[in-house]
């Protein structure tokens, strides 16, 4: 019997395709995004093989935007933005401006009309998330004050995009598909501020709707749903409301599926279970994601490297030199150290998803050609695998002028409290949630020093503020390890309930330092052989434990103290 198994196929291969490269791009010290390109290039209709289904794999795009979108605004902080608003809101509109005017000249340049050479430039003008925060993560930035301005300057450019895509669909609607930009008399205009107008009173009767109504009903709805105790309901209560509000203003306002998913992220944030969302909601959002990302090099053409070498060129080198000049000038107007501004410019010297969904939106509405769709993913492939040699570039030439990097207006990465670390004396506690931070406390109480390794901000925020030392990044990371001082401390214990991450960790606390006693938490047999071969003495397996405390406290009862039951009376019976 024949089954269309069209779905089937584009999941299955592109994501092992994807799992295989991206871990192949991982190994390389570039960022997965690279991998999960080239398996959409692989599967897609320009290289020979298997053709995975366009239009499926293009509505599995769609999916992967809105929980893309839906993560955006559940991390969206706007306490983030506020802190460094008087350089990050100038500076990121200023650079924005200019990589859009490079990208309208390439293609004014190639022949192209103002409304393709407007959605060319704004492509090339915001820098990817996944990637600056993993640069940033490596190298223990994210809570010094360079940090803190590009994480800003990253948010001012997303709320940007997300305006873009909301605005340019009532754009090309005004000017008309495949005529965009031609027309340009009283009435083309007229008609482009009708649409544009409308489109803004839709956007402000949604957002309108969402602050009263949604405010209140998502965090309430998640309450009671958390209160039931099941994480099945919790996840799926999490992803209805991404993706329902993303499909209902659509339906209902008009506006697209980004905005959407944005604004359920962005009030979800406000309750006190977002945390708890954003990691039920994971797994699947990273799934999507990497969906996403597949359809999208399944739409590029590589013979344009080929046919179009020059304009390749130009357009890697308006992302990486245009750009990085601009942010460069530019937080050195503001007085901020060369440093700082050598860092702002690596870190926006690449571009990512939010170039790739307005590129795919400026395609499907008739407002970008193909070739500058093409350029646009060639120039993403190209910067984001130079991004890293950027910033090994950038840490040689801190190292050798460290006075051009002092400290400014936010905090560098807070010194461990009390005195100097002294070797066999502290324990590493990696992770403090509700495991970690019980634990710590304990050894707190009783005198140990301890050093906690986290990559929240909540979380790290909460021990200092319980006087202990905490390192904000992944224990995976050389620099966040060599941070806590493994080759002083006596233990190490991995509280955290991902193995693969654990097991990596201790292989490198192994590395650092042979004689440190290991030890880690586990949820499966599987999970306590894989953190014993990566070195752990030993692995805690949390139900186990959890069934001996519970048998102990029984056996501990009067009736069981002797070590047995008591006897069964004999049974009798009645007339």
């Amino acid at each position: 019997m024949h089954h269309d198994t069209s779905l089937i196929d584009i999941i299955a291969v592109g994501l092992a395709v994807a799992f295989v490269l991206g871990a192949l791009a991982n190994k390389l010290k570039l960022s997965p995004l690279v991998g999960y390109l080239v398996a959409g290039m692989i599967v897609g209709p320009f290289t020979p093989g298997f053709v995975a289904d366009q239009d499926l794999a293009t509505q599995l795009s769609e999916l992967g935007v809105m929980l893309l979108m839906f993560g955006v605004g559940l991390h969206f902080s706007l306490e983030d933005l506020m802190s460094v608003k008087k350089i990050a809101i100038p500076g990121a509109v200023v650079q924005i401006t200019v990589a859009t005017l490079l990208g309208f000249g390439l293609a004014w340049w190639m022949g192209w009309n103002p409304m393709q050479g407007f959605v060319f430039g704004l492509a090339l003008s915001v820098a990817s998330t996944v990637v600056l925060l993993r640069a940033m993560e490596e190298r223990r930035m994210l809570d010094t004050s360079r940090g803190r301005i590009a994480v800003g300057w990253l948010i001012v450019e997303d709320l940007a995009m997300v305006l873009a895509l909301v605005l340019l669909p009532a754009l090309a609607g005004a000017l008309g598909e495949g005529e965009a930009g031609a027309r340009a008399d009283g009435g083309a205009w007229m008609e482009i501020a009708k649409a544009m107008g409308a489109t803004l009173l839709q956007v402000a009767a949604f957002v309108a709707v969402m602050l009263l109504v949604g405010r209140r009903v998502i965090p309430w709805t998640l309450e009671r749903v958390a209160a039931t105790g099941s994480r099945e309901l919790f996840t799926l209560s999490v992803l209805a409301i991404a993706l329902g509000v993303a499909f209902g203003s659509a339906k209902l306002f008009g506006v697209s599926f980004a905005l959407g998913a944005f604004f359920a992220g962005m009030l979800l944030n406000e309750s006190e279970l977002s945390h708890k969302a954003a990691n039920d909601s994971l797994p699947l959002r990273d799934a999507f994601a990497v969906l996403f990302f597949v359809s999208v090099g399944m739409l590029f053409d590589p013979t344009i490297v080929v046919k179009y070498p020059l304009q390749v060129l130009a357009t890697f080198l308006i992302i990486v030199v245009g750009k990085s000049l601009a942010a460069y000038a530019i937080v050195r107007s503001f007085g901020y150290p060369k440093g700082t501004a050598l860092t702002i410019s690596a870190s926006l010297a690449q571009i990512g998803e939010f170039s790739f969904i307005l590129a795919g939106l400026g395609l499907a509405l008739k407002i970008l050609p193909q070739e500058g769709h093409d350029l646009i993913l060639a120039g993403a492939l190209l910067s984001i695998v130079a991004n890293p040699f950027l910033f090994t570039a950038l840490d040689r030439w801190l190292r050798r002028h460290p006075q051009d990097a002092p400290g400014i207006p936010a905090v560098e990465p807070e010194p461990l409290p009390g005195p100097p670390l002294r070797a066999g004396e502290h324990a590493i506690v990696i992770g403090y949630g509700r495991v970690g931070s019980n634990l710590v406390h304990v050894l707190h109480e009783r005198g140990v020093p301890v050093v906690v390794i986290d990559d929240s901000r909540d979380n790290v925020d909460k021990a200092h503020a319980a006087g202990i030392a905490a390192i904000r990044g992944s224990a995976a990371a050389d620099a966040v390890l060599a941070e806590a001082q493994p080759d002083k401390a006596r233990i190490a214990v991995l509280a955290i309930p991902q193995p693969l991450e654990a097991g990596e960790a201790i292989a490198k606390l192994r590395a650092l330092n042979p004689e440190l006693t290991v030890l880690a938490r586990a949820h499966s047999e599987a999970e306590v052989e894989h953190l014993l071969e990566h070195g752990a003495d030993a692995a805690v397996l949390a139900e186990r434990e959890l069934a001996f405390s519970l048998a102990e406290m029984i056996m501990a009862m009067p009736p069981y103290r002797q070590g047995r039951p008591p006897a069964a009376e004999p049974a009798t019976t009645s007339a």
